[in-house]
């Protein structure tokens, strides 16, 4: 039995698809209720920041594979209860079920890139730097390793960078921005990234949970080389036939933008994509991380270049009636 947290969300909801596909025992830890059913799929319900129920989901699983965190909060706070204490709790209740006579349970723990930070100067980031995240979101993620480790010293932590794909609705709203005619980014200079399309990060989790070796590793999963946003922009202005303008926006405009999108929404108490933490993170240059570690012991490559993966998704976001183009 596999055990995923945040199956219902974009990267989630993927790899249980694939696990049901291939007719894996699934079970879904859920918070809240929901209608979500299917032959294979299992859905227990439990509380990961109170650890409320968890020891009821753990029972019978092999492996867990935690990919619920927080990425957008109205406080501190919220990213560490969803990012560090929630991990704490899992890593807690997988421990306690596997030292009480019960078979050792595989946890695999979805971090982020964000949890070690930027590349200083354009060289891609390794496994084993020292880390120094950039926004509460990466410190938070880094925290909840760090408590992991504290508890599973086995476990696995694997780091994506920027994910996208069908379902996304992050680097959708960039999409739908240049399908308008409007590209606005931070002046001073194209930025880099690593990135990875969704369904290739599910084929690297699953052979991470199906690798001995990888037990206590950390990994980078993403698509090498790295792209830039100008790149990016471009490939997608030409699949939607779109010319748009670009928007530079001084750093200073962007951290204005970003803290009158806090304020708004606290009132409205629904965390946005846009704040000051992100406008942190994405005033950063090169965003890279290296995939050596994953290709050598793993055998994990992503196939998908940044230029079909965009292909695919855009076509999946028109048919979904999300774009028009």
């Amino acid at each position: 039995m596999i055990l995923v947290t945040g199956g219902t969300g974009f990267i989630g909801s993927h790899l249980v698809e694939r696990l049901s596909a291939h007719g894996e025992r699934v079970r879904l830890m859920m918070h809240r209720k929901t209608a979500l059913s299917g032959p294979a799929v299992e859905v227990v319900h439990c509380n990961l920041a109170t650890g409320e129920g968890i020891d009821r989901a753990l029972s019978g699983t092999d492996v867990v594979i935690h990919l619920a965190g927080v990425t957008r909060a109205l406080s501190s706070a919220d990213y560490y209860e969803g990012n560090v204490t929630a991990t704490g709790n899992l890593a807690t209740a997988v421990a306690a079920a596997s030292a009480n006579g019960g078979s050792p349970i595989r946890m695999i723990h979805i971090s982020s890139l964000a949890a070690i930070g930027p590349s200083a100067d354009g060289t891609p980031v390794e496994e084993d730097a020292e880390p120094h995240p950039v926004s509460e979101y990466g410190r938070s993620k880094l925290e909840g390793e760090r408590t992991l480790r504290a508890i599973l010293p086995c476990a696995v932590v694997l780091r994506p960078p920027v994910v996208y794909g069908p379902r996304d609705t992050d680097v959708f709203q960039l999409l739908k921005s240049i399908n308008r005619g409007i590209v606005a980014q931070i002046a001073g200079g194209d930025r880099f990234f690593s990135a990875i399309y969704v369904h290739d990060l599910v084929d690297g989790i699953l052979m991470a949970a199906r690798q001995p070796k990888a037990a206590g590793r950390a990994y980078f999963l993403a698509h090498s080389p790295a792209a830039s946003w100008a790149e990016l922009g471009r490939i997608a202005a030409r699949i939607m036939g779109r010319a748009p303008r670009t928007m530079n926006i001084p750093l200073g405009a962007a951290r204005a933008v970003g803290y009158a999108a806090e304020v708004w929404a606290r009132l409205t108490r629904n965390p946005g994509i846009v704040s000051r933490d992100k406008v942190r993170e994405a005033q950063c240059r090169y965003w890279f991380c290296n995939t050596k570690r994953a290709k050598e012991e793993l055998g994990f490559e992503a196939p998908t270049s940044i230029e079909d993966g965009l292909a695919a998704t855009l076509a999946w976001y028109r048919e979904a009636g999300w774009l028009k183009y």
